[in-house]
């Protein structure tokens, strides 16, 4: 394998891996424009926009972006989180040209044809109401909420209703120009590709982009709180989460391993106690999402009413127990499940151009693979039972409750047990 990273004098980042043997590739623009960067009335409006990228250009008409991937057999697709957008094409080695001209095409000249705009309009509608309809996906953005109240941070991806039907193309127009600069951009690509070929392509795509500025988004702050709603459905869902190390942090390999061994597979400790051993659960699982100055350790379950006081207890005292009673196979099993994860989640050229993308962004070059495990074999216990001590020792929770949840303790209850 071999990373090359060229910049454009227009601040564009250029990053490739070449991988032997493979027929095909992936590339993309990965902008530094998200959730997070949007003011309050324009929440919503980021992901709105990678929607309107596949909706026709000046050269293309919808129908012909998918006519044009699909007759070599390719595929395009885009997505919105809330630091980031990306747009990106997996294609077979001769027909990358066409997945690059395609991506620029998308990303910088967009129609925003109103009768478009009106039509998508209805889709994402579709789409929030059918992410309402599934407790499992609303009780993340609540969680998120009340984490980061008041915060772009804290908002919704998909952004209300009313926002999303007002949004007109001067908006959109808007948005591009204050957050589509060549040095909020990073093209990335893995698979049957030639660095070289890909920074000329690039040039003639994209080179021509005036540089601008990089506003930076509101600093975060976890707050924590609870937000809890009664309803009548099947299961109660639950979710827990306690601040966790940003992007940068020397905390950040720490924080993770943790919370494998707290509840990231079958071994371990929430899976073993709560489903296991007690049967309160189908699905109870820890994980770690950080941010580029910020982060949560997140903790989810679904269970029955019943059930939900008990499965909560044990959650937190599990955490607690956790923070103190790691022990060393623990720490080497948790260890091992990340490295693992890690390298065979870059057999393919989408993962390996999304990573790519994302440590450029980070870390402004790609960090070798053995810098990365010599960082995680480099936890020790006692660096990782202090992150767990340090992390439930905080004052600050946030906590979320979805379904026949009425029977829940409440966050100030779990705050003091924490505390104890």
């Amino acid at each position: 394998m071999s990373v090359a990273l060229h910049t454009l004098s227009n601040g564009l980042r250029i990053v490739t891996e070449h991988m032997p043997g493979l027929q095909s590739a992936c590339l993309g623009l990965w902008v530094n424009a998200g959730g997070r960067h949007e003011r309050v009335e324009q929440n919503g409006i980021a992901h709105f926009l990678e929607h309107m990228a596949f909706k026709g250009t000046h050269r293309r008409t919808p129908l012909q972006i998918a006519e044009e991937i699909e007759d070599v057999g390719g595929y395009i697709n885009a997505y919105t989180s809330r630091e980031a957008t990306a747009y990106y094409a997996r294609v077979l080695k001769e027909d990358v040209p066409l997945a690059l001209d395609l991506i620029a095409d998308i990303v910088l000249n967009p129609a925003f044809d109103p009768s478009e705009i009106d039509i998508e309009r209805g889709v994402i509608l579709q789409e929030i109401g059918q992410v309402a309809d599934t407790p499992d996906d609303v009780i993340f953005d609540w969680l998120q909420g009340v984490a980061y109240p008041d915060q772009a941070l804290g908002r919704t991806i998909l952004g209300p209703a009313d926002y999303v039907c007002g949004f007109q193309r001067d908006d959109f127009i808007g948005f591009v120009a204050e957050h589509y600069g060549p040095g909020r951009m990073i093209l990335s690509a893995a698979g049957a590709v030639s660095h070289d070929d890909i920074v000329r392509l690039a040039e003639a795509a994209l080179g021509h982009l005036p540089p601008c500025g990089h506003p930076r988004p509101d600093p975060a702050c976890f707050t924590g709180g609870e937000r809890r709603e009664v309803k009548a459905l099947e299961q109660a869902h639950f979710t827990l989460a306690l601040e966790a190390p940003a992007y940068r942090s020397d905390d950040i390999y720490a924080a993770r391993i943790f919370a494998t061994a707290l509840g990231g597979g079958m071994s371990s400790r929430l899976f073993q106690e709560i489903r296991e051993k007690r049967g309160l659960c189908y699905t109870i699982n820890a994980h770690v999402g950080s941010y580029d100055d910020t982060g949560m350790m997140t903790i989810y379950a679904g269970t029955g009413a019943g059930d939900l006081p008990e499965l909560v207890r044990l959650t937190v005292d599990e955490l607690m127990r956790a923070a103190d009673e790691l022990s060393q196979a623990e720490l080497d099993r948790a260890r091992a499940q990340m490295k693992a994860g890690m390298l065979m989640g870059l057999e393919s050229p989408s993962a390996r151009a999304e990573r790519l993308a994302q440590l450029v962004a980070i870390w402004n070059r790609v960090p070798p693979l053995k810098e990365t495990i010599a960082r995680i074999d480099a936890v020790t216990l006692d660096h990782l039972r202090g992150h767990g001590a340090a992390m439930v020792g905080s004052d600050k929770a946030a906590m979320a409750l979805y379904g026949p949840v009425e029977r829940a303790p409440g966050l100030t209850q779990l705050t003091e047990h924490l505390a104890a």
